[in-house]
């Protein structure tokens, strides 16, 4: 196994580690290659999007990191339910 598997294969467990509310792998390109890194996902509380698709894992992560926020603010921002007594 060459290093740029090995460093592919540690940035993937870091994605899985960090958001394990998405499921996190990499897409097989049309000649069987490796090619984009996605998540889909699991936890509402863990993004918005259903699917994110980057070209890198830094790329991934980033996007990740922005779900998460986005995530947390909408749970924040929904309106309060008032309750009749």
């Amino acid at each position: 196994m060459d290093t740029s598997d090995n460093s592919a294969d540690q940035a993937l467990a870091r994605l899985r580690k960090e958001f394990h509310g998405h499921r996190i792998w990499r897409a097989t390109r049309h000649d069987g290659m490796l090619g984009d890194w996605v998540a889909t996902l699991h936890d509402p509380k863990a993004g918005v999007e259903a699917t994110v698709v980057r070209n890198t894992a830094e790329e991934l992560h980033t996007a990740l990191t922005v779900e998460l926020n986005r995530a947390t603010h909408n749970a924040m921002s929904e309106p309060i339910k008032w309750v009749r007594w």
